[in-house]
């Protein structure tokens, strides 16, 4: 139904997979707006060429590739700009009196990790949420990112220890 370009089953898909591609890019190009106009193109990308979708995965990964692919390519092209955003600053809560629950503070401390992965070099960021948060191999990794196998593995244990290190600034 899709490939003959049927509205309904196109409206379906787009609907399915929208938030997690919107969610996707944005950890990527790092702009609300930027990751809705990814995402926007990588939805028409794939239904322009679902002809040549193989069906060797599901279509759920391969739409993520080309909204990952995307994504990198517009981030590299507004870098390019040097249109870098500089307000992506981390704050510190500093209220000790403050009582969070457990879910709380599991969300508390995972959003102070993706904020400062957000200060890691480029590479490190994008090696990292294509490993820990797309969850990513080593091999797809290296492809993506265009380098070799070795260099991938030696790129994510260094952006591991540099967010380890920026946690660690961050908590004393």
């Amino acid at each position: 139904m899709c490939i003959e370009g049927k509205q309904a089953a196109q409206l379906e898909i787009y609907n399915r997979y929208y938030k997690a591609m919107f969610n996707t890019a944005l950890r990527i190009v790092k702009d609300s707006a930027e990751a809705e106009d990814v995402m926007q193109e990588s939805f028409l990308n794939a239904f322009t060429k679902l002809h040549s979708f193989k069906g060797e995965v599901t279509f759920g990964p391969w739409l993520k590739r080309i909204v990952i692919n995307n994504s990198i390519y517009h981030y590299r092209k507004q870098q390019k700009k040097n249109e870098v955003d500089l307000n992506d600053v981390m704050y510190k809560v500093e209220d000790d009196d403050v009582t969070v629950s457990d879910e709380g503070l599991t969300k508390l401390k995972a959003q102070k990790v993706t904020e400062t992965m957000n200060l890691l070099k480029d590479n490190y960021r994008v090696a990292l949420t294509l490993h820990l948060i797309e969850g990513y191999d080593y091999e797809e990794i290296s492809k993506i990112m265009n380098i070799s196998y070795a260099n991938c593995r030696t790129t994510i244990s260094r952006a591991k220890e540099s967010l380890r290190k920026k946690l660690n600034e961050i908590s004393e």
